[in-house]
């Protein structure tokens, strides 16, 4: 268990410093290391993880507590958030407390200019890694398709369009 509870602080504690632009950017080698590498869940079982972590409230990046309760247990859970954002908190603590010195600079809007591009590519190689674990039964995909389209060109709420899905999973099931 001891070994389970150091690959789960490693693994985090690097993600945690890796993740430009929120958790999205890390979810692909967040998949690729709990999946693959280290086999604490199945390919299923991460993508359910992940929607339980989303409709749950708080940041997006619970799902890393759901990993390490999968991995280890209640330690492997507290490991996981610890790791996670802990070293993520302290950087942004401390280049916050640079960037607004900078803020007159010329390099700050270079750097925000730059930065911008980078972490929507990230966010699109995390939805593109769950998309790749995903049945690719008909059902589903046009769920997704759907749920994308009224997210996208309508403003109903997504509780209800969550809401509509499940009942359509569960009904076509």
């Amino acid at each position: 268990m001891t070994a389970i509870l150091l690959q789960l602080a490693a693994l985090f504690s690097v993600l945690s410093l890796l993740a430009v632009g929120g958790g999205n950017a890390v979810l692909p080698e967040m998949q690729r290391q709990a999946v693959d590498v280290h086999h604490w869940m199945t390919n299923r079982e991460f993508l359910d993880v992940f929607a339980i972590s989303r409709a749950a409230p708080g940041p997006g990046t619970l799902v890393v507590i759901l990993v390490g309760l999968k991995a280890a247990g209640f330690w492997g859970a507290a490991v996981a958030f610890v790791a996670m954002f802990t070293p993520s908190g302290l950087m942004v603590h401390l280049a916050a407390r640079v960037w607004h010195r900078a803020r007159h600079t010329g390099w700050y809007g270079l750097l925000e200019q730059a930065l911008a591009p980078l972490a929507i590519g990230l966010t699109f190689a995390g939805g593109i890694a769950l998309a790749r674990g995903m049945t690719h039964d008909m059902l589903p995909l046009a769920i997704t398709a759907v749920a994308t389209l009224l997210l996208a060109f309508t403003e109903t709420h997504p509780l209800l369009v969550m809401a509509g899905g499940a009942i359509l999973l569960v009904a076509g099931g």
